[in-house]
């Protein structure tokens, strides 16, 4: 085989992580968001927050409601958020457009609350949770998704810590996905196009 065929062929072996589906808006996601670091600390609080609301369902259904989220959560300001109570509550409840359960929902309340409370001892939120990662993303090299795992020693470690800070919804699993799409860590398969980008974009110690 010629060196230009070889090249095409391995172009062709190329395809994106399986999950990605064919769902445009999850495509776009995978393409465009998942695992490309985030340093900004509302950016990461919402991003926490989505992920506690995709416990028991598929992430593509946080996709389809994370516009209404946005409005309805007051663009995810922990300010506004900690503020909340039976009214908006009761608004969230009745709103189809959000996910309708109630654990969730208060979690939305009392992890605001909890960033917060952690602003008086951790002020910048962001370097708080990348401290779990040593402040460097994670790059693995997984050929299969069977390889990739659910949780890990950090993944844990960040569990146990916003739980002490009275965070909800952030088990070791939450925690783990929130690091993959974070940026915290680099899942895409070494055979997914996004893996050579997101590994380029891996954020390094400061």
């Amino acid at each position: 085989m010629s060196e230009k065929r070889h090249v095409r062929a391995d172009r062709q072996e190329m395809q994106r992580c399986s999950w990605a589906g064919e769902d445009p808006l999850y495509i776009c996601y995978h393409d465009r968001e998942w695992g490309r670091p985030i340093l900004d600390g509302d950016a990461l609080f919402e991003l926490l927050l989505l992920e506690g609301m995709q416990a028991g369902l598929s992430w593509l259904t946080v996709l389809k409601k994370r516009e209404e989220m946005r409005k309805a959560f007051f663009g995810f300001d922990a300010n506004r958020l900690a503020r909340c109570g039976q009214a908006e509550y009761d608004d969230w409840l009745s709103n189809t457009g959000l996910i309708r359960h109630r654990g969730k929902l208060n979690a939305v309340i009392t992890n605001a609350k909890a960033r917060l409370a952690l602003a008086s001892s951790a002020p910048q939120f962001s370097d708080w949770l990348w401290q779990f990662t040593n402040g460097q993303t994670i790059v693995n090299h997984h050929a299969v998704s069977a390889d990739v795992p659910s949780t890990s020693p950090a993944s844990e470690a960040m569990s146990k810590a916003l739980k002490k800070a009275g965070f909800k919804f952030v088990g070791p699993t939450i925690c783990y996905a929130f690091m993959q799409s974070g940026g915290m860590v680099c899942d895409h398969l070494i055979t997914c196009p996004a893996f050579a980008e997101c590994a380029d974009l891996a954020r390094r110690p400061t």
